[in-house]
């Protein structure tokens, strides 16, 4: 099933099925509840199909499959998308999944790993005043907006530098685990590199 997510400012819109209704939500948590509903009948299978029995699993059929929730899409804002596009894609070596119009000036422009394409896909929406705002606030604090998996930190460190990255944070590891590096995106971000 698919959801479609029509954004009025960066915190509400409305989201509709196929054919649906669409219902408006402001804010992320109304956002989730929104979805929820829409996706409640596509899940419906039984009498107890909906209810919670208290164990850390819906329902009680025993079909834990159909009640496990997955992270599709997550999303960061860019300042542009052209530029942010060609970053993504021939320096970090993802692909772009989805080029749609989403709005004046805006597209929607997702790009995913090449390795898991229908995977996770993460949406480079274009930075407005606000977004603008929240990424100086986290450059400034020195925190990523998104972590990237890697079985080699330092390797992939020099390699992104080979082709003009500018790390902030060399590869070290850290107290919680792993190993972390910390490069800007040149579109307004910083991204955490993390090796296990």
């Amino acid at each position: 099933m698919r959801v479609w997510i029509e954004r009025i400012d960066p915190l509400s819109g409305t989201a509709a099925t196929e054919g649906g209704t669409p219902l408006r939500f402001d804010g992320w948590l109304e956002l989730l509840r929104v979805v929820s509903e829409l996706v409640a009948p596509a899940s419906s299978g039984g009498e107890n199909a909906g209810t919670y029995d208290g164990t850390g699993r819906p329902g009680t059929s025993g079909d834990r499959e159909r009640w496990t929730m997955r992270i599709g899409l997550t999303s960061i804002y860019v300042d542009d998308q052209d530029k942010a596009e060609r970053f993504y894609t021939d320096v970090l070596g993802l692909v772009v999944k989805t080029s749609a119009a989403y709005g004046p000036g805006e597209r929607w422009l997702s790009v995913a790993s090449p390795e898991d394409p229908d995977g996770v896909e993460l949406v480079l929406h274009l930075a407005d005043e606000p977004a603008r705002a929240f990424q100086a606030a986290n450059r400034q604090a020195g925190r990523p907006v998104l972590s990237l998996r890697t079985g080699d930190c330092q390797g992939e460190a020099e390699r992104l530098k080979a082709k003009g990255v500018v790390f902030v944070k060399e590869p070290s590891r850290m107290e919680y685990g792993g190993i972390d590096a910390v490069f800007a995106d040149s579109c307004g971000n910083l991204l955490n590199l993390h090796q296990d």
